[in-house]
């Protein structure tokens, strides 16, 4: 059975490989109707999200968002445990 990872929670997926692509198809083709009522822009992440399990182009792009989203919040903790020993050793 295919899963998706959000955060700490896990999603499961239709199993069938067919019902997983056409469900990531609808979700992204649906986003882009997003101004109309009930659709909406967020339908394309997921969609995108829901087709990266079948698709190894779009998993790869999704790995690589995932590595730089990664390196981004360990600078960030890095710089808020620097500031935080500036700030510490200043009293």
């Amino acid at each position: 059975m295919a899963r998706i990872k959000l955060g700490r929670k896990t999603y499961p997926l239709p199993g069938s490989k067919p019902v997983r692509i056409t469900l990531g198809v609808l979700l992204v083709f649906g986003g882009m109707l997003g101004f109309l009522p009930v659709l909406g822009f967020w339908m394309i992440p997921l969609g995108l999200l829901v087709l990266s399990v079948d698709s190894w182009r779009i998993r790869r792009i999704r790995r690589r968002f995932e590595v730089w989203l990664g390196r981004r919040r360990q600078q960030q903790a890095e710089a808020a445990a620097r500031q935080n020993g500036a700030e510490a050793g200043e009293r």
